[in-house]
């Protein structure tokens, strides 16, 4: 029962964050915002779940960058083979290489950064990087 309870909470994202990429997509084309997607492996990846408990799930990143992003959250627990099945495409299309990693697509699904999430390690170095690559993109 601990291992089915394990694996339905890894199965849903924080609030503030999708699950779903292609409909954060079609968001994204609508409102002209641009998609952070956080690759993870929430259940066995202990820079990811570093990341989940000192970044990714605090209020004040989720609101901070929901205001410039569309937040998706790709898992990959081992607890949830078919989550992480669902998810695979995903990770092949966009050639992961490591976990936690982080894409920033613009709303024309062009990826304009990447880089391992555990580099910024706090809230503040997180959204701080954002901003960068946003500034950089000429997305403000």
């Amino acid at each position: 029962i601990a291992a089915l309870l394990l694996a339905s909470l890894a199965a849903v994202a924080a609030p503030g964050w999708q699950t779903d990429l292609e409909k954060a997509l079609k968001q994204s084309k609508k409102e002209k915002k641009p998609v952070l997607i956080e690759f993870t492996g929430s259940d066995w990846c202990p820079p990811c779940i570093m990341m989940q408990k000192n970044v990714f799930s605090k209020k004040d990143f989720i609101t901070k960058a929901s205001e410039n992003f569309i937040l998706v959250e790709l898992d990959f627990p081992r607890g949830d083979p078919d989550l992480k099945k669902k998810n695979e495409p995903h990770a092949k299309k966009y050639k992961i290489e490591g976990f936690p990693t982080v894409i920033l697509l613009d709303e024309n699904q062009k990826e304009f950064d990447r880089f391992f999430a555990s580099k910024y390690p706090s809230v503040e170095k997180f959204l701080a990087h954002l901003d960068d690559a946003v500034k950089k993109k000429g997305l403000e």
